[in-house]
Formats: C-alpha cells, sequence, structure tokens
C-alpha cells in the first residue's frame, strides 16, 4: 500500500515558501504522492444564505495543475494527484492540454483525480451546466485519454466537437492515470466501469464494502478486471497517532493500493507542525 499526504491549502496554500518546504519534505519522509483538492471559487455567505459547506470565498485553494507545475521543478519522485479536479466545470481539451503538461514537467509523475462535483455556484461561474455533469464526464473522460495518445484526433459526441486537432507536446504517460472520487452509485459504478482507480469517500467498513462491490460489478459489466482498479483511501489526522496506525490497518486490510494522510483542520498553525506531524506517521508506515 503506497501511503501519500494531502497537502493543507486551506492552511498553507497562499504561502510558496511553504508550499516549497512542505513538497521537499515529504519526498524526503518517503512519501509515495501528494494529493491536492480543487475549488476554483467560493461562495460568499453573505450573499448565499444559510451557506453552511465546509468552504467558502475566504477558504484558501491552490489551482492543483498550477501548484503541481511548481512542484515538479522542486521535487523528483513524488506523484502528483489531484483529488480531486471537478471534471465537469472545466474545458475538456484545456485541461488535456493543463495535465500533459504537467505530467511532462514531472517526468510522468502526474495521477488526475476527477470528480462531478456539488457546488451549484462553482458551475455557474465557470459558465458551465451543473445538471448534466455526471453524462458530461463520462464523455470528458473518453476525450481525454484520446487528446492524450493521438496527436491528431477527430471526436463527434453529445458535448464535444473536435475535428483534425491534438495538443503537442503529448504527455509522458499515454494515457495519464485518471481515478475517480465517488461517493454515490453512479460514482461507483463510473469508476468500475472507466477509471484506472477509484477514491472511496467512505471509512473501511460495510459501506466501503458495499461500494467495492458496485465497482465490482460494472467493471466486469464492462469487461474489466476489478483487480486492475485502484483504490486510494483517506486518513484524517485529529491529534491521534495511533488512531492513524490504526487506520492504516484498517485500509491495508480493506484492499486499498493507497492511502493518503490529511493533516488538515487538526489545529497545526504552521508548515513545521504539518511536516512534524508527519514525520512521526511516516514511521508507522516505513
Amino acid at each position: 500500500m503506497r501511503v501519500g499526504v494531502v497537502f493543507p491549502q486551506t492552511e498553507l496554500g497562499g504561502d510558496p515558501g511553504a508550499i516549497r518546504a512542505y513538497g521537499q519534505r515529504v519526498e524526503e519522509l518517503g512519501y509515495r504522492h501528494i494529493v491536492a483538492y480543487d475549488h476554483v471559487v467560493g461562495a460568499d455567505p453573505a450573499v448565499h444564505t444559510g451557506w453552511n459547506r465546509a468552504y467558502d470565498v475566504h477558504t484558501t485553494f491552490s489551482e492543483p495543475l498550477v501548484l503541481f507545475g511548481y512542484l515538479a521543478a522542486l521535487t523528483r519522485r513524488v506523484e502528483l494527484v489531484t483529488g480531486v479536479i471537478i471534471l465537469p466545470q472545466r474545458q475538456t481539451v484545456l485541461v488535456a492540454k493543463q495535465a500533459a503538461e504537467v505530467d511532462l514537467l514531472s517526468g510522468g509523475r502526474l495521477r488526475l483525480g476527477v470528480g462531478v462535483g456539488w457546488n451549484a455556484i462553482e458551475f455557474e461561474a465557470l459558465g458551465e451546466n451543473f445538471t448534466n455533469r455526471g453524462a458530461r464526464t463520462d464523455e470528458q473522460i473518453a476525450v481525454l485519454r484520446t487528446l492524450w495518445c493521438e496527436q491528431s484526433v477527430s471526436f463527434d459526441g453529445t458535448y464535444h466537437r473536435i475535428t483534425g486537432a491534438g495538443i503537442a507536446p503529448l504527455p509522458v504517460q499515454r494515457p495519464i492515470p485518471i481515478w475517480i472520487g465517488a461517493a454515490s452509485a453512479p460514482g461507483f459504478r463510473r469508476a468500475g466501469r472507466t477509471a484506472d482507480g477509484w477514491f472511496p469517500l467512505v471509512e473501511p467498513g460495510p459501506e466501503l464494502d458495499d461500494a467495492k462491490a458496485v465497482v465490482a460489478e460494472a467493471a466486469v459489466g464492462a469487461g474489466r478486471d476489478p483487480a486492475s482498479i485502484g483504490m486510494e483511501g483517506r486518513i484524517i489526522y485529529t491529534g491521534d497517532i495511533d488512531a492513524v496506525a490504526r487506520a492504516l490497518s484498517a485500509w491495508k486490510e480493506a484492499g486499498a493500493s493507497h492511502v493518503s494522510i490529511s493533516t488538515m483542520d487538526a489545529g497545526l498553525a504552521t508548515v513545521d507542525e504539518h511536516l512534524d506531524v508527519l514525520a512521526s506517521i511516516a514511521e508507522l508506515s516505513a
């Protein structure tokens, strides 16, 4: 099981020096990947009365692919993972171009996690349709893989039309791995049908077992081997190292190929405090 970290961008995202120190140190500690979340804009609670979601207009978010372009030059081995890009609120061809560039600059270290999103306010701000985001995501994945593997692409779908066009340079990985973040049956089925791996937004236990069964059934229906689909768990650090150790064991027993540790919202005020915790946790997973 490959153990990585979640970049605590809601706390450190506005400090380039902290980003550099974090990326280089987690690589030194032996973590295998860095996950970055994605939100382009936040909602203003003063305008959107009753807003009670975790993030708002004041929450700092680095743009993941720009962030990874920076980290690509500062690291050598650690995998760079979007966890997840809200794909249907973005132009597909532009995502393909940006992701290919990050993959090239990092020497083939990008893993593109994607999801359908939940924030209609973001979709409105970006000029995209919130209501058909699931169906568009399926087609977007096909378009991305085609653009990453073929120099000249012609594609005539429901939501995309490309006529004899392509990106250059192509990425190192052809195609770049696509993982899907999922918390409901449609997302689980999408992961089983099309993804290289998935991020289950549930904990080990009966709910995860049910989700895995949905992924496996969809994979078999699409002629795929469920065992070929990776699974990445998420562990939230709350101040208890022993709880992290138990969670690592639970995810390993559940069959996770990857897991990431999040130290956000744990009362850690500086990049050094985040890194000190991660140094202690690294000893558990060594």
